[in-house]
């Protein structure tokens, strides 16, 4: 874990108008942005470099009984926090991942039960306070906030892998998801609260964005060079990023058919990334902002495309090791139960 259980609840950063809207801000952080001048590399560039991190409560999807409520009020905001600090400030309650947090805290439930019945999650302890702002979903296209539906090939794909889980959760270890068996948490990675750190660093060439989930890095070229043939597929794709302005754009292609598209983890489905395009844009707006939205072009599961975006918060801590394949013993014991599961079921037919 990269930072202390500090009180950090409240308005995480100011993002540009345009797409938050905010309570207005302290004195103190008003004068803070006034001041504030767009540090700048040697060669002129805005300075990204530094650790940010992603724990904000905004959920990816606005949930359905806000309908078309974009933003909440001042009043909504603030019961939202308490809400949350009643649930969560303990420790104690079952550990709450991604858009859970926001979801128990605008329920009206007096605890928040883990969504794994059958073994429970750790506590709330280990996880890091999530940032609020008032906006009620990452998704600012389509306007509904909402995620597109699948396609009528992707729904397919991802109805027969439902029925093949069903009987075969662990025939193979192809069988378990990507982050199981430590190869990556998507990209981008929007499991917020948990080990979402980036640590950025610059070059007048090259920008690389070090993620501490699984310890994954992008190195990206600035220098305009094509991307890769169409045949080199990567886990994460081919990057190339460029200035707009005091924007950086990444443009991502040439993903493996084995990665997932994005919002595959928060579906809790597989839909292959083969044919996604994905354009990012990083704009610092504050002293601690730097807004993260993202485009995701998949055809071959999205019916449309969407936008979303993260408010990245600047933290004074280091990233630490994410040692995935090092520690993980749960692979072992998720493929032995399933052998012992399957020597039941042949033992049972056999005494029919």
């Amino acid at each position: 874990m990269s930072q202390s259980r500090a009180v950090r609840r409240g308005i995480g950063g100011i993002v540009a108008a345009a797409m938050l809207v905010v309570p207005a801000a302290s004195g103190a952080q008003s004068s803070q942005e006034e001041q504030w001048t767009m540090p700048r590399t040697p060669d002129g560039r805005p300075d990204l470099q530094g650790v940010w991190a992603n724990n904000t409560a905004t959920p990816l999807e606005r949930p359905e009984v806000l309908g078309d409520k974009a933003t909440l009020t001042a009043e909504e905001l603030a019961r939202l926090e308490a809400r949350y600090a009643e649930l969560f400030a303990s420790g104690e309650s079952d550990a709450a991942f991604a858009d859970s947090v926001f979801v128990a805290a605008l329920g009206e439930q007096d605890e928040f039960s883990s969504r794994d019945a059958a073994t429970g999650n750790y506590n709330q302890f280990w996880l890091v306070d999530r940032d609020f702002d008032n906006r009620t979903s990452l998704v600012i296209d389509p306007p509904n906030g909402r995620l597109p539906a699948f396609t009528p090939e992707a729904q397919r794909q991802i109805d027969a892998r439902i029925a093949h889980i069903a009987d075969n959760p662990a025939s193979s270890w192809t069988d378990r998801r990507l982050q199981e068996r430590c190869i990556t948490f998507g990209m981008p990675n929007l499991f917020a609260g948990y080990n979402t750190y980036y640590q950025v660093i610059q070059t007048p060439d090259h920008v690389v964005f070090l993620h501490e989930m699984i310890h994954d890095a992008r190195i990206i070229p600035l220098d305009g060079s094509p991307h890769a043939d169409d045949a080199i597929r990567q886990w994460h794709g081919d990057a190339r990023g460029y200035w707009d302005g005091d924007t950086l754009v990444v443009e991502t292609t040439n993903f493996s058919a084995g990665s997932e598209s994005p919002a595959a983890l928060y579906q809790r489905q597989r839909g292959s990334a083969e044919r996604l395009r994905l354009v990012e844009r990083f704009t610092r707006v504050g002293p601690d902002t730097l807004q993260h939205e993202f485009t995701v072009d998949d055809p071959a599961t999205y019916a449309a495309e969407w936008t979303a975006m993260i408010p990245l918060a600047r933290k004074d801590e280091a990233l630490f090791e994410y040692a995935c394949h090092e520690g993980n013993i749960g692979m072992e014991g998720i493929l032995a139960g399933h052998r012992a599961e399957e020597r039941e079921a042949e033992e049972a037919a056999g005494a029919r």
